[in-house]
């Protein structure tokens, strides 16, 4: 197996203390509260992982840069390891379908967590919508002009459940947990989500920590202010 290891602001003995230090936390929540709050500021970067349609696929663990998916990518590995082999170990679970390192069998869209690692985490955005959910029914991967947004990549149908940005009232923020990974719906034929982060609630604070292409580093923002003029969201609870 090729591999490449960037530890960033780490080493691996500081992320195995940070491991075993997490370990120690019951909660769910406050467990990815306290690992990716560890990430704040780290710097966003697109197209850390090796591999498409031409390129063998790389096994990659780079925590100096991080892009919105690699982010929670690295942070549900974190939140089921003790240590830092236990952590390679479920980053290609979480990363890849069956332990099969390969460009084809990457996890490429959101749901496809729902889809694939269902023993880690639930769709619970329907459960949570207080009724103002919507369903819609994608083909991931194709664009409205029949080309792919990944080559090598099959179409997939799949149903979309959403929550309009609009409908997002005070009954469904209750609902939310810090912990939720949330989706932000994209309309755009071929896509689930546009981007994706970390739902953080602080007393009457709700934050959306996540992987900034704007700030250009992992960051802290209101939620409701963030997704105020998205199309919606797709919320997974890690169990």
């Amino acid at each position: 197996m090729r591999e490449q290891i960037i530890f960033g602001r780490w080493t691996e003995i500081k992320l195995e203390n940070l491991l075993k230090e997490s370990s120690a936390i019951n909660d769910i929540g406050r467990k990815i509260d306290f690992l990716s709050r560890q990430f704040l500021g780290v710097e966003y970067k697109e197209s850390t992982l090796i591999g498409n349609a031409n390129t063998p696929e790389v096994f990659v663990i780079n925590l100096e840069g991080v892009d919105c998916f690699t982010f929670i990518d690295y942070i549900e590995a974190m939140r089921v390891s003790t240590s830092f082999p236990e952590f390679r170990k479920n980053l290609n679970k979480v990363r890849y379908r069956s332990g099969d390192i390969t460009f084809e069998t990457r996890n490429h869209f959101f749901t496809d967590w729902r889809e694939f690692n269902s023993d880690l985490v639930d769709d619970i955005t329907e459960y949570i919508s207080a009724g103002k959910s919507r369903q819609v029914k994608k083909i991931l991967n194709r664009k409205d002009d029949k080309t792919y947004f990944l080559p090598g990549i099959p179409c997939m149908e799949r149903e979309i459940t959403y929550i309009p940005s609009e409908t997002i009232n005070d009954a469904v923020i209750e609902n939310l947990r810090t912990g939720d990974y949330a989706g932000i719906y994209s309309e755009k034929a071929g896509l689930d989500v546009s981007h994706a982060g970390i739902v953080i609630k602080d007393k009457d604070n709700v934050f959306f920590r996540h992987a900034s292409i704007k700030s250009m580093k992992v960051v802290d923002e209101d939620f409701r202010k963030y997704i105020s003029d998205k199309p919606g969201i797709i919320v997974l609870r890690p169990i």
